[in-house]
């Protein structure tokens, strides 16, 4: 993606630039990984049993243990080496628990739903072939810096319905793959009224209709709508909806005053991303809710 420079109506490209070996963007990654991912790191370049060491080792706002690692070079089977990190922390759990308490990490680790994510400048046919055959989701990153250090990451692949049923290595004593529990939009809807059925198909449209490349992702307890990272999580309750906004606190235009800021006082142990919370029960609320959600939208491309 080109970006551009804006000085008294005129344009200019503004050219990338190099940072050296993968182990800068790492450091990079690892010293934002909140801002950049909303994951919170636990440990860099940690040991395997099996002599390999993991890039990076978070835990998402959900409690999903998450593996990142850093393309190195263009041949660098950076997939199969989630993948294989991926069971082996499925089956040493304990060790991953230790580093969340060491990082007084206070949430419920949902070992349902793990998450690899590789973190690359380009990628080439054969990973993204690999990346859309696996029977699990691979969230595939590219970066670029340019110039006044500024910093793109955005999505790879996008794809919106995957065939295959989602699994997870479970080396058990069968040392065979486990069915990982796939949740849907009727899941969520099955509780709620006709009028929040109909206000949530309202303003699903419009919120796909912001960009072709957003995900619509349901979750355990919310529907998460995402390009690199969410920009709103929908939660739909019997007569309502309950919307997060990945945006900071003191950073959301709200002129409506309908969304309510959750770091003050601070709320913890809410479900979704961000610093704001928001109430939609009518189809009128349709309309000023979508201006807090485009600018979460923009904050997060």
């Amino acid at each position: 993606m080109a970006l551009f420079s804006l000085n008294n109506g005129n344009a200019k490209k503004i050219p990338p630039t190099k940072i050296g070996l993968e182990r800068g963007i790492q450091k990079i990654f690892e010293s934002n990984l909140d801002e950049i991912l909303n994951i919170t790191f636990l440990a860099t370049e940690y040991s395997t049993s099996f002599g390999g060491r993991i890039d990076t080792l978070g835990i998402d706002n959900n409690g999903a243990p998450v593996i990142i690692e850093y393309k190195k070079g263009q041949n660098n089977s950076v997939i199969n080496q989630g993948l294989s990190y991926l069971r082996w922390l499925l089956d040493h759990k304990a060790d991953f628990e230790i580093l969340v308490q060491k990082a007084k990490v206070d949430t419920d680790i949902d070992w349902a739903s793990p998450r690899v994510i590789c973190v690359a400048e380009s990628y080439n046919k054969f990973d993204l072939d690999t990346a859309d055959l696996l029977p699990m989701k691979i969230e595939l990153l590219k970066y670029r810096i340019y110039e006044n250090s500024v910093l793109l990451v955005e999505p790879e692949t996008q794809q919106k319905v995957r065939i295959s049923t989602p699994k997870v290595f479970d080396k058990k004593e069968t040392n065979s793959l486990k069915e990982r529990r796939q949740y849907t939009i009727d899941d969520h809807l099955e509780t709620a009224s006709k009028n929040v059925k109909d206000i949530f198909a309202t303003m699903k449209e419009e919120i796909v209709a912001l960009d072709e490349t957003i995900i619509e992702e349901p979750k355990a307890k919310y529907i998460a709508y995402k390009l690199a990272t969410n920009f709103v999580d929908v939660v739909i309750l019997k007569d309502s909806l309950k919307l997060f906004l990945n945006v900071p606190s003191g950073k959301l235009d709200d002129p409506h005053g309908i969304a309510r800021d959750l770091t003050k006082p601070k709320r913890i142990g809410h479900w979704g991303n961000g610093d704001y919370e928001a109430k939609v029960s009518s189809i009128e609320d349709i309309e000023k809710i979508m201006e807090l959600i485009k600018q979460s939208y923009i904050y997060n491309k």
